[in-house]
């Protein structure tokens, strides 16, 4: 592993650090092997490159990218893609997260049409859009969300909405200003145990994040609500099961868990490689505990076959309802 240097930009700017702020860390524990069932083919399909294009074409951010998603092949060759609004540069540095971290430049004020437009040249049928944290904003985005809400329902009204959002920590009114541009799928990410937030998500709270899913349904019980979590971070099982209960305290719908894996030396370390048995296992648990989906794969990422799920979560509704 080597400090990640950005690439993206002209070839007579010399490049720079993707990581700065991480520069100081010492060196994490050296990475462990790679299992088999954790590797993945460099994307090389014409439909990769065409959603590549399509996304640069209209200046447009993705988190496939960003946070380097092993599935982005696959993803891409199938023109499915998650763009992230605001911009590439994060305010806070998560232990574990590839997207650069620094002072964000002011917002694009075009952004949500051209999201809108690129919705409508790949033909989505379901959309996800994420975004950095803005802890510099009063809202943390919340009307960027908004607009690129309505900007994608006015460009393609077929299209189904799926936002991971970040915390909007002291953000008063935030939340409630995304919950009623009615995106169809309100996904925030736990992504590890209570116990590891100090080392791996220091700027989030724990029980803020399933506050904050709890009030969305409170808000709309129409929205699903989801939410995902890595493993390999050194946390126990019972820690997960743990976790699971909590989401389901607040009635979130949807549970994604994948590998964590590490982006760079810098970044906190892999501890395990968990296995497809104990990913299984998991699977089954978070079901019989009442979530409508489970996705929980070595590979498996949160908008990682966004549209099949939410397809699969529309079903488990209605034979949950059929079933009362």
């Amino acid at each position: 592993m080597v400090t990640v240097l950005d690439n993206r930009l002209s070839a007579e700017v010399k490049p720079r650090p993707r990581h700065p702020e991480k520069a100081h860390r010492p060196d994490q524990a050296a990475s462990l092997k790679k299992p088999d069932w954790i590797r993945v083919k460099a994307p090389v399909s014409k439909g990769y490159y065409e959603t590549r294009e399509i996304a640069r074409s209209n200046n447009l951010v993705t988190v496939c990218e960003e946070a380097g998603c092993p599935n982005i092949g696959g993803c891409w060759e199938k023109k499915h893609a998650t763009f992230m609004i605001m911009g590439g540069i994060c305010t806070r540095a998560c232990a574990f997260c590839n997207v650069a971290t620094g002072l964000p430049k002011a917002l694009d004020e075009s952004e949500p049409e051209s999201i809108g437009r690129a919705v409508a040249a790949m033909g989505l049928a379901h959309v996800v859009i994420t975004s950095v944290d803005r802890d510099d904003l009063p809202d943390g985005g919340a009307e960027h969300f908004v607009k690129t809400i309505r900007a994608i329902r006015a460009a393609t009204p077929g299209t189904t909405v799926e936002i991971l959002t970040p915390d909007f920590l002291r953000k008063p009114g935030a939340l409630e200003a995304v919950v009623a541009a009615k995106p169809d799928v309100f996904n925030h990410n736990l992504e590890t145990v209570p116990s590891n937030y100090l080392t791996v998500r220091p700027g989030a709270r724990y029980f803020h994040s399933i506050r904050l899913l709890q009030r969305v349904k409170e808000l709309d019980p129409t929205i699903f609500t989801k939410s995902g979590i890595m493993v390999g971070l050194g946390e126990e099982r019972n820690e997960v099961l743990q976790l699971m209960d909590d989401l389901r305290t607040a009635d979130v719908d949807f549970l994604t868990i994948g590998q964590y894996l590490q982006p760079t030396k810098k970044h906190h370390a892999v501890i395990r490689y968990v296995t497809p048995d104990e990913f299984a296992s998991f699977e089954t648990v978070a079901l019989a505990k009442g979530f409508l989906v489970v996705a929980s794969s070595p590979l498996t990422r949160s908008s990682h076959h966004a549209g099949e799920d939410f397809d699969r979560l529309k079903a488990a509704r209605l034979a949950r309802e059929a079933a009362a």
